[in-house]
């Protein structure tokens, strides 16, 4: 199976409502989010010119406009936390979201968002998020598809 990963930064702010700790509250990471995507098809010898099934080009496109510029320098809340803050409804950089912001349901929304891009011939195949250097979470397509067959 073939794969092609391109590395995204960002920044953004999030609290999880509910939890007992240092993250209930207010707070920034710079983000690093690792997207890959597979080819569907198998290439016994070589891909065809212009010799790649995707175009990093395109990527980044899709993920600039489906995840980076929507959250860069803005804040997730969940409607929770709205909820019991309702004074920072003001906010103009605030995102409501109905989950918690955790790492593990940021890829989640990020799956839903970029497997709508996805073209023939191509999927979503993993992706790994990280808060900070040595923290991360990591969704991987479970199924390996029919290129692994």
């Amino acid at each position: 199976m073939l794969e092609v990963t391109k590395i995204f930064r960002f920044e953004t702010a999030h609290a999880i409502y509910g939890y007992q700790g240092p993250c209930q509250n207010i707070h920034g990471h710079s983000y690093e989010l690792h997207v890959t995507l597979a080819s569907l098809q198998s290439y016994p010898e070589y891909i065809p010119g212009p010799g790649f099934f995707i175009d990093f080009k395109e990527l980044k496109k899709w993920v600039k406009e489906a995840i980076i510029d929507p959250l860069d320098h803005k804040l997730i809340l969940s409607s929770d936390f709205m909820k019991a803050n309702p004074g920072l409804s003001e906010l103009p950089n605030i995102e409501v979201w109905a989950c918690e912001p955790s790492a593990e349901n940021m890829l989640l929304h990020f799956r839903q968002l970029l497997e709508k891009k996805m073209p023939a011939g191509v999927r979503l195949f993993a992706m790994r998020l990280y808060e900070t250097r040595d923290s991360y979470a990591e969704w991987k397509q479970e199924d390996p598809g029919p290129a692994a067959r």
